[in-house]
């Protein structure tokens, strides 16, 4: 599979990174304010539990290549991680640095730091000194679970082969982030460093008819396939100027999508839709409005995520479910909670200029085609695993990722895909490999 990839200069432009690299200069004033905890609660903070304090006191001390090293232990995917993972919540937001009324350590610009410097210099993933092993392993979906599984696998010298339907692999790092947050050569250069290391990356669709075979081929196989399409507004005149938000979001990320409606609704108020509302205004929308039919209080995105859309200029509408579209205007009609607890959907209703509605209500889950494996257990459409292993209740299938979480950070993915590989490992008989 290639990982050639040539940024439009349109949405280069137009999508200029939020979070700038730090200088060299200010990357050490950084890390020396860190008070290098011995039992540090960023660490634990961290999905991936990357050493946190062992990282920034390579690069107080100079040493940005083993900085990055020290992090790749943990997190192969720890250059986007560094960009999209939500530190304000995760490592920075449990920073002792809160506890002196101080800025919290910026942990996700240092991670970024080092990373960058790694990828700049030519630098590849360091591989265990290890005997190459006949096991065979097949990672369907070449999202980050699947990717973090197959770099971890061929640590232990296992054969592995990536198996992805799209033209580009890496999932949603790829085609699914904000541009402004993570860019696809950003995304591409990791995949191609895993590469690196003996992952097969292949484009191919796996039917349900390949499984049979699959089981026969490999020794394991691990589900990294993500969730299914977004769900679909259904309401009336809903076919009509509708464009879900990871379509959007990837359209742009490729240059298939230069420009939007000059009136836009997203639909729903989840980091998703935050994203594709911003970069609707990126884009050359002039009125941008979140619909959301419940409150503030209520929404799935992060503070910071709704701080940085008001600055954008996004305009929120609360309290507001659609129940149709009629030429190029959204209908909507006003709703509540009534004592029960339940959404009430009222009689007011209120009209929306909208030449472009974009449904950003969640993910269906590919029940279908994971249900064509027999033997393996599911609970409200998710894949149900052992979460120390990621084993399944088929002997011969792991999973992890969107698939089994619902659909959380990529540095839950990344976690998924690292348990997942050494409970394979585990389950073949494979002896540890120790770092080397």
């Amino acid at each position: 599979m290639g990982t050639a990839f040539t940024p439009h200069a349109g949405i280069t432009v137009r999508f200029p990174e939020l979070k700038p690299a730090l200088t060299p200069q200010a990357a050490m004033v950084e890390a020396n304010r860190c008070l290098n905890c011995f039992d540090a609660p960023c660490t634990a903070a961290c999905p991936t539990h990357i050493d946190v304090p062992r990282f920034i006191k390579k690069i107080a001390s100079g040493n940005v290549a083993g900085s990055a090293r020290s992090i790749l232990e943990a997190n192969v995917l720890a250059g986007s991680c560094a960009r999209v993972c939500p530190v304000e919540v995760l490592c920075e937001g449990s920073c002792v640095m809160h506890h002196r009324a101080e800025k919290p350590i910026m942990i996700g610009r240092l991670q970024r730091y080092a990373m960058d410097n790694f990828y700049e210099r030519g630098l590849q993933i360091p591989v265990r000194q290890r005997p190459e092993l006949p096991l065979r392993v097949a990672c369907i979906g070449g999202g980050p679970a699947s990717l973090a599984c197959a770099a971890e696998l061929r640590q232990a010298g296992v054969q592995v082969t990536v198996f992805d339907k799209r033209d580009l692999a890496g999932g949603l790092n790829t085609y699914g982030v904000a541009e402004y947050k993570l860019r696809v050569s950003e995304s591409l250069r990791e995949v191609e460093a895993i590469q690196a290391t003996g992952v097969e990356i292949l484009q191919r669709e796996v039917g349900c008819e390949d499984l049979a075979a699959f089981e026969r081929e490999f020794d394991a196989i691990f589900l990294g396939v993500g969730l299914g399409e977004m769900h679909r507004l259904r309401i009336p005149g809903g076919e009509t100027g509708v464009m879900d938000a990871l379509d959007l979001i990837a359209g742009y990320k490729t240059g298939e999508i230069l420009s939007v409606g000059r009136t836009v609704a997203v639909i729903g108020c989840g980091n998703t839709a935050i994203d594709a509302a911003v970069a609707s205004k990126r884009l050359g929308a002039d009125e941008v409005h979140i619909v959301y039919r419940r409150g503030p209080e209520e929404m799935s995105a992060f503070g910071f995520e709704y701080e940085h859309a008001l600055q954008e200029g996004v305009k929120f509408l609360w309290w507001r479910q659609p129940i149709a579209l009629e030429a190029g205007t959204l209908i909507c009609a006003a709703t509540s909670i009534n004592e029960a607890g339940d959404l009430v959907v009222g009689d007011m209703r209120t009209e929306l200029a909208a030449e472009v509605v974009v449904p950003a209500i969640g993910q269906s889950p590919l029940a279908e085609w994971l249900s064509s494996v027999k033997g393996i257990q599911f609970a409200k459409g998710r894949v149900v695993v052992d979460r120390a292993t990621g084993a399944t209740s088929h002997a011969k299938y792991f999973a992890g990722g969107d698939c089994v979480n619902g659909g959380r950070e990529v540095v839950d993915a990344v976690a998924d895909g690292k348990r997942a590989a050494r409970g394979i490992t585990a389950a073949l008989g494979v002896m540890e490999v120790a770092h080397g």
